[in-house]
């Protein structure tokens, strides 16, 4: 995760203080921001090597654990925040990890690419499937196994009768909430069971 805004626009959701989960924690920039920040402590969860490295170097605790297999060893409601931060998109059980992100915490923020968003469109209207800042790789070559909208988010959270707190896009350094589905590259949830 490298984008700024988007990382701060999350990091304010999070309370101060909270004990957070964060899964596909990457280098573990977020969480130490929200240590630096926000006072926060936790633990990230990670299964490449490289970036369980990177969490280390920057003092961050971390999981080196394959999130396909669930959450298992964590008890309901250990963590006051988990966080699903571009994870969504790479696992094939994404509505079981939804559950267990509401299971687990009792606060979930989950953001992920919006394949609805005007530029995807446009790009699949005109017979190639999109590659842009927040889908960067060709359809050949990408580790995202799915696609997902805003809307489609929004039914599945309902589906498994989660609660959204807040809902949002994000695009060029700021919230966008009229037309998210449309306007909005990225997709933003806060929500608790």
């Amino acid at each position: 995760m490298s984008d700024p805004q988007l990382l701060k626009a999350i990091a304010e959701r999070v309370p101060l203080g909270s004990h957070v989960l964060d899964l596909g924690c990457g280098d573990g920039e977020l969480l130490q921001q929200l240590a630096r920040e926000r006072a926060c402590t936790g633990y990230g969860i990670e299964i490449d090597d490289a970036n369980v490295l990177a969490c280390v170097r920057r003092g961050v605790n971390v999981l080196q654990l394959n999130l396909h297999q669930g959450l298992k060893s964590f008890a309901d409601q250990s963590f006051d925040v988990v966080l699903q931060i571009n994870t969504l998109q790479h696992l094939r059980n994404a509505e079981v990890m939804l559950r267990e992100t509401a299971r687990v915490g009792r606060l979930g923020i989950v953001a992920f690419p919006n394949f609805a968003h005007w530029a995807n469109r446009l790009s699949v209207l005109r017979g190639r499937m999109p590659v842009t800042a927040r889908l960067p790789y060709e359809w050949y070559d990408t580790p995202n196994i799915r696609v997902g909208t805003f809307k489609d988010f929004e039914v599945l959270a309902g589906k498994n009768g989660l609660k959204l707190l807040d809902a949002f896009g994000f695009e060029d350094g700021r919230a966008v909430r009229r037309w998210p589905n449309l306007m909005a590259g990225t997709a933003v949830f806060v929500l608790q069971r």
